[in-house]
């Protein structure tokens, strides 16, 4: 276990997404549950990385959602629902993964669904240098579908209830406590445990960030 600031944190990943060796972009993988702090940390991630010269593909799996009547077949709080329906894994690998891997071509799309509109999204396609780095969040991204196409796994945990009043502190705009906490323990946090004993993510991830005090992280590093 290591523990820092923030930027030392920062610094190590950087660092780790430096050390990796291919001929393709590479690609890490920023999983964790719902409000862990995943976007965030890859924010950060991708500004120090282009601060040292890298480009960066910046990338989420809200991106790549089912339309809302599919992701909501078995009910809106189903967490089967959310684990097995909600993302489109296929897209996903097909238009950004496969692509900036091993034998794509690295002509890329960063989306192919608007979450505002509910509707498929025909992204501009791009072409990728082969030393660029594509930092992708998003939930369930150990899952069997998706876990060789990573070059770098980071997984950011946080107590599952604390997940929770961040929600409903960054959703208080639009949504009511109650609805907030009833979607967290009735889907996300559910399916996060579905994730949990059917893949065990950590046991997957190179890096896992404790991010239960975002200012005060603390790291291990796994090797594979």
């Amino acid at each position: 276990m290591n523990q820092g600031t923030r930027d030392e944190l920062l610094g190590r990943l950087a660092e780790a997404v430096g050390s990796v060796t291919v001929a393709h972009p590479t690609r890490v993988a920023i999983d964790g549950p719902p409000a862990a702090g995943k976007t965030t940390l890859a924010d950060e991630l991708a500004a120090v990385l282009r601060t040292r010269g890298r480009e960066v593909v910046r990338a989420t799996i809200d991106d790549f959602l089912f339309p809302r009547a599919q992701r909501y077949a078995r009910g809106e709080y189903s967490a089967e629902g959310c684990y097995f329906d909600t993302h489109d894994h296929g897209a996903l690998s097909r238009v950004l993964l496969d692509p900036l891997g091993p034998d794509g071509d690295r002509r890329f799309q960063h989306a192919v669904y608007d979450h505002t509109a509910d509707t498929a999204l025909s992204a501009p396609v791009r072409t990728a240098t082969a030393d660029a780095v594509l930092v992708f969040d998003g939930v369930f991204l150990m899952r069997p579908e998706l876990i060789d196409r990573w070059e770098l796994r980071v997984f950011v945990s946080i107590a599952l209830d604390k997940t929770v009043d961040r929600a409903v502190i960054r959703e208080r705009q639009v949504s009511s406590r109650a609805d907030v906490e009833r979607r967290w323990r009735e889907r996300y946090i559910p399916s996060q445990q579905l994730y949990f004993a059917a893949v065990h993510p950590t046991d997957h991830a190179d890096i896992v960030v404790h991010n239960d005090e975002p200012q005060q992280p603390v790291w291990e590093t796994h090797t594979r």
